[in-house]
């Protein structure tokens, strides 16, 4: 059975000092909450990783980093190693996120590389798939996105693939307040869930959590939530304000 989950990704905002209070926040909300059943995960900078699972209590809030190095280890100055980040007690890593694939040049082939590096070091992994909007206008979406699970996830045994939650995330919808509505969220989801079903099989699909990353927000987070493909949430800006992050949590407990 497939787990209910909303992850927020804070990006490259708060400082230590900033980041280790929001983390205490979103931790007694999410407990007053009472929501066990949504699995809740903040995906925080590389610097704040460390302390900020001392803070938070593992059975009420898990910590993801936002990235790791396509290396194990060695001459690889600035970049974490996907053993750092599992050292610091965090239980998973976001990779392919747009923003890492569209900056900073990351392919399906480097990603490859970056999950297996997840893998060895048992981090769960939040992998994001996504279209810009010149390929949703041209009606590639669907070709994209698959593209990019076959290339990316596709070369993983279904036990590893167990490992990985997909994000879904409209790149045209991530900052702009745009947001697909949710018979476009939902197409998505069950179009991401029947390719990976062609690949592994219906069960294997059916235990896939499969979330929407494109302007999730406490207002339409409940619509969104209601579709029966879309599984939770990875959310951006949202997520830097622990009341909304909680109204989010909340409402992905209720479908």
């Amino acid at each position: 059975m497939r787990k209910k989950v909303v992850a927020g990704n804070w990006k490259m905002n708060k400082n230590l000092q900033e980041g280790i209070e929001l983390a205490k926040e979103v931790n007694s909300k999410v407990k007053a909450a009472g929501t066990k059943e949504v699995t809740v995960i903040i995906g925080t900078p590389f610097i704040h990783l460390s302390e900020v699972n001392k803070i938070v209590d593992p059975t009420v809030v898990a910590v993801a980093a936002q990235n790791c190095a396509i290396e194990a280890s060695g001459a690889y100055t600035g970049e974490i190693s996907a053993a750092m980040v599992a050292s610091t007690g965090s239980k998973y890593v976001i990779l392919g996120h747009s923003e890492r694939r569209s900056y900073y040049g990351e392919t399906d082939e480097i990603l490859v590389k970056k999950v297996q590096r997840a893998l060895e070091n048992n981090l769960e992994i939040i992998f994001c798939v996504g279209e810009v909007l010149a390929e949703r206008e041209s009606g590639k979406h669907f070709e994209v996105v698959k593209s990019q699970l076959e290339n990316g996830l596709f070369n993983l045994p279904a036990d590893q693939f167990a490992h990985v939650i997909v994000a879904y995330e409209p790149v045209w919808a991530i900052g702009t307040g745009k947001t697909a509505t949710s018979a476009q969220a939902e197409e998505m989801h069950a179009f991401i869930r029947k390719t990976i079903a062609g690949k592994y099989n219906q069960q294997v699909a059916d235990n896939t959590s499969i979330l929407y990353g494109g302007s999730c927000n406490a207002k339409n987070a409940d619509e969104l939530f209601s579709q029966p493909d879309v599984d939770g949430g990875l959310i951006g800006g949202a997520s830097l304000k622990a009341e909304d992050f909680s109204t989010i949590i909340v409402a992905r407990a209720k479908h």
